[in-house]
């Protein structure tokens, strides 16, 4: 892409004002905390003091906007204690601009090495030397800014005294989070009804699994219905997946293919009813039809085999999901994903219910299904055992934040390194930062803050968001500035009135901050006009000089981003190696379960390296979006083959999910050959994963050898060397869209 094309599609992202559901009930109660703190440092020390504790209060506020799933108090006390320190110390060396410059560059390195820790870290953190900027301009002694600082962080203390006293839809944000992933599976399962081999993004999955981990102070206060779903969800996936892949057994027409599309439509339903229900702290209603559908007494007559087997597990993890969805009054406990009173166990041929009266109430008693014929003599019995979960749940861990700290520094150091995208961002933003300063010190404009602020604020580890904030950021400001400037002059608004506008501004852009950066700029602009002149500071500076140093700021990271630069598009082929080879490690481990069946499907080794795909595929797909506005030469990955690769990998990660469906039961024969196969798949696959590093075409002969050596005796499963044949099948697809990448 051309830099002119790169700047174009960046402006226009940045620019763009998406529609949103909006909060104004937690926009509100932001506003509120920032009006308590403004209006006590008013009444009691006078305008400087509110304007420094004002900024305290209004990123505090912020904090608790970021996507976190730490208490949302906790957030805002970390946020005012950070920014109180970081303030204090810029006092502390404000008249000696040596030292300021020195500590102005100390902070901003490490604000840019916050981002390893994770983007809610990163924007605190650049946050608070943005406001940093800004508040030393304000106190006149050490005794002053001691007190500046103090209230800084009392502006933190009260919004997190805000979210506890005032709370509004508490666990939102996890509870989004589960329904979003049932909601995804409820797609997943209608898109099967018509594409058998349809999809999944496993993104809804593993954004729930980081919501389900909890502090010791979340755990004993988490509803019920959060814990345990998410499991069900995981282990539904495949259950879909089997039923409505052909290869599995169900022809691609016929009686049992519309079953089969009549069970996947009622476990959409069923799945999106309990997303409603966990959503929204509700009871679950289930339709009638959907509930019929899931009862039908035809199952056993129409589907056989493996088709049947599939079948019942669906409808009795469904079962499972309804109960777990259901809002209980306890806390989390063992009935998140085992046979509660009046449900049969996983596995017996129960259907969903909510055991309530009315029309889903029908279903609190299942029916046993009728019989049906024995499947053939290779197939296994289609009635699952129970499958009973342990009384006490594992709950997933979230450390305190006291705890994270040695976690974080070995983020920090694991990205000390060259080719590290944070490091890179690190450099460029303290040396933009400082430059910023100096050249806003130097122009005869005044308050020159306003150009490393800018900077600070839009810079990012990345091209598109850097370059899309600079954009945003001086649209807005141009906005924001020009209207609070002519209310300024035309108004001539006293200390009050000037706090009650800034309040006014902070209210509208905690409303419309998740709609777009340039919409919530805009507020932000006026926001610190009208906070400064409160205290009488920047009243002279017009608006062409705050216009003329927002676009110096945004020209500086631009330009700092062209010269020191950290592309994604050359590190493509590591990401897609390192899927490559997760990918491969997992479905090595599951066709091991075939040689070993007394280890069970459900081992921490499958689980541990399916997490690992997940992780890998995200990182792959975020670096192509990353990729994919970037102004650089292709370099052996055109758009063609990475949308080839991409299809052959999520392939391959399906077949291995097919075959981790119908893994052996414990106390199953081994299937020979299987161990075998699991290390040429292992062995070809990490040596593929090297070939793909190396800007070579990955060959995947001994794993050919190793299938065509079953062609005349296949062994004795109906599933593993079908799913063999195809795994190579895919394998040799990456290797087509390499090999046609190598001749452009």
């Amino acid at each position: 892409m051309s830099w002119l094309r790169a700047l174009k599609e960046t402006a226009r992202s940045g620019l763009t004002v998406e529609r949103r559901r909006l909060d104004p009930v937690v926009a509100g109660r932001a506003a509120l905390g920032l009006a308590l703190v403004v209006g006590f440092s008013l009444a009691l020390f006078g305008p400087a003091v509110a304007a420094a504790s004002a900024f305290g209060a209004f990123q505090a506020a912020i904090a608790t906007f970021q996507r976190s799933w730490r208490p949302r108090p906790t957030l805002a006390l970390a946020s005012g204690a950070s920014l109180a320190v970081s303030t204090f110390l810029g006092y502390l060396t404000g008249a000696h601009e040596g030292f300021f410059l020195a500590l102005l560059l100390l902070w901003t390195f490490l604000s840019g090495l916050a981002w390893a820790a994770g983007p809610t870290a990163g924007i605190i953190a650049s946050s608070n030397v943005a406001i940093m900027l800004v508040t030393v301009t304000l106190p006149t002694s050490v005794a002053a800014a001691a007190g500046h600082a103090v209230m800084i962080f009392t502006g933190g203390v009260v919004q997190a005294a805000l979210v506890v006293l005032l709370p509004v839809r508490p666990w939102g944000a996890q509870r989004d989070a589960l329904a979003d992933a049932l909601a995804a599976e409820a797609d997943y399962a209608r898109r099967l009804r018509h594409d058998p081999v349809a999809p999944f993004d496993p993104l809804p999955l593993m954004t729930a699994r980081s919501a389900a981990a909890v502090t010791p102070g979340q755990a004993r206060r988490r509803p019920a219905e959060l814990h345990g779903a998410r499991g069900l969800a995981e282990r539904i996936r495949p259950v879909l997946a089997s039923l409505a892949d052909p290869a599995v057994g169900v022809p691609e027409q016929g009686p049992e293919r519309a079953r089969v599309r009549e069970l996947l439509a009622a476990a959409g339903t069923v799945l999106d009813a309990a997303a409603r229900a966990i959503r929204h702290g509700e009871p679950v209603d289930l339709p009638p039809s959907a509930v019929e559908a899931l009862r039908a007494r035809d199952s056993g007559a129409v589907l056989t085999g493996p088709s049947r087997r599939a079948a019942v597990r669906l409808m009795a993890l469904l079962g499972d999901v309804v109960e777990t969805a259901e809002p209980r009054t306890e806390t989390s406990g063992p009935r998140g994903e085992t046979a509660g009173p009046g449900k049969k166990a996983p596995g017996d041929g129960s259907v969903p219910g909510t055991g309530r009266s009315g029309p889903s109430s029908t279903t609190s008693t299942p029916q046993k299904e009728p019989p049906t014929k024995e499947p053939p003599a290779k197939e296994p019995p289609a009635k699952e055992p129970p499958t009973k979960e342990p009384l006490a749940p594992v709950v997933r861990a979230r450390p305190t934040l006291l705890r994270l700290a040695p976690i974080v520094l070995a983020k920090v150091r694991a990205e000390l390194r060259r080719d590290s995208p944070v490091l890179r961002h690190a450099v460029r933003v303290s040396a933009v930062t400082a430059a910023g300063y100096l050249l806003g010190a130097a122009l005869p404009l005044g308050h020159g803050y306003w150009a490393p602020m800018a900077s600070v604020m839009v810079m990012r580890p990345d091209f598109s968001q850097t370059y899309a904030r600079s954009v945003a950021r001086f649209g807005g400001t141009l906005i924001g500035v020009g209207l609070a400037t002519a209310v300024v002059q035309t108004a001539h608004p006293d200390v009050y009135l000037s706090a009650g506008l800034a309040v006014l501004c902070a209210f509208s852009m905690y409303l419309l901050m998740r709609t777009g950066y340039a919409a919530g700029q805009v507020f932000v602009a006026a926001y610190v006009v009208f906070l400064l002149g409160m205290e009488g500071a920047g009243l002279t500076q017009t608006v062409r000089d705050r216009v003329t140093l927002t676009l110096l700021g945004g020209l500086l990271a631009m330009l700092a981003y062209a010269v020191y630069p950290a592309w994604e598009t050359p590190r493509l082929r590591g990401r897609l190696a390192d899927w490559l080879a997760s990918v491969g490690r997992y479905a090595s481990v599951v066709v091991a379960r075939y040689a070993e069946p007394a280890a069970g499907a459900d081992g921490p080794d499958v689980r541990q390296a399916l997490l690992d795909t997940r992780a890998a595929r995200v990182a792959w797909q975020e670096a192509v979006e990353r990729a994919t506005h970037e102004p650089v030469r292709h370099r052996g990955l055109s758009h063609a083959a990475t949308e080839q690769a991409d299809h052959a990998l999520a392939e391959l990660g399906r077949v291995a999910m097919l075959l981790e469906a119908h893994v052996p039961e414990r106390g199953a024969p081994p299937v020979p050959g299987a161990a075998v196969l699991a290390e040429a798949l292992h062995r070809a696959t990490e040596r593929g994963a090297k070939e793909v590093r190396e800007r070579r075409a990955p060959q995947w002969e001994e794993l050919r050898e190793t299938v065509d050596a079953w062609s005349a005796e296949p062994p004795d499963h109906f599933l593993l060397h079908k799913g063999a044949v195809l795994l190579l099948e895919v394998l040799d697809e990456l290797t087509t869209a390499l090999m046609e990448s190598r001749r452009r």
